[in-house]
């Protein structure tokens, strides 16, 4: 039997919450600026409302690699060079996704730290300062059109959600963008509406996992977070 990795579980839970998380981050901050000034004004005014949408987005980006290796693996079965370089770009856009949501983290930090008005200073003076994952900002647009393109090419999925996962592309990149035009909105609809079902579809097919695999797991998320919070 073919181990594959990271697994059924894995990919599967990555495909539902991938997406769900996006869309719920978003949503959380729906109603501020989608630009740098308009989000830390929105944090000032309700810090823990901008913390949790923040939080759940970066969660999000970071359940989609599963998601987009489950996804690759059935392009691969008949177009492994769309599978590939659809796969490669994604990931590397994810990491620069993951990139901008730490300077977010810390650009929120400096409003505690420094108030809101130098910390906006901050933010302005160093916006467009050089950083390595810049090179990865085509990823984060082209890997989903890649991906799409090897996904209709091999019939992973039908057309629609073919179309669906390329929207993905219109996704704001970059620091404290809001996403929540209706471009941005956009967007995520199609990343939920193209992997979502395929993870409803891959958790349902085959066995249950076991009862102490699930509660381990369930038991190892706030014990991690409290070993991370303690240094």
């Amino acid at each position: 039997m073919m181990i594959t990795f990271p697994g059924r579980w894995v990919e599967g839970t990555g495909l539902v919450l991938g997406p769900g998380l996006l869309l719920a981050g978003v949503l959380t901050r729906l109603g501020s600026d989608d630009f740098f000034p308009g989000q830390l004004a929105a944090y000032v005014a309700d810090p823990g409302r901008m913390v949790l949408s923040y939080s759940l987005f970066a969660a999000g980006v970071v359940l989609l690699w599963p998601a987009v290796t489950a996804l690759a693996r059935l392009i691969g079965a008949t177009h492994p060079g769309w599978a590939r370089w659809g796969l490669t770009l994604v990931v590397l856009g994810l990491f620069g996704r993951v990139f901008h949501a730490g300077a977010s983290h810390l650009a929120f930090q400096l409003v505690d730290a420094l108030g809101p008005a130098a910390a906006q200073r901050v933010v302005e003076a160093t916006y467009g300062a050089f950083h390595v994952f810049k090179a990865v900002n085509v990823c984060v647009m082209g890997g989903w059109i890649v991906l799409a393109v090897g996904a209709y090419r091999s019939r992973a999925l039908g057309p629609v959600r073919c179309v669906a996962l390329g929207l993905a592309a219109g996704l704001p990149l970059g620091v404290l963008k809001g996403s929540t035009d209706p471009v941005s909105l956009a967007a995520l609809l199609g990343l939920a509406v193209a992997l979502m079902p395929l993870g409803v579809t891959m958790l349902r097919n085959g066995p249950a996992p076991l009862w102490w695999a699930v509660a381990l797991t369930v038991a190892s998320v706030p014990a991690a977070f409290f070993i991370g919070m303690a240094g």
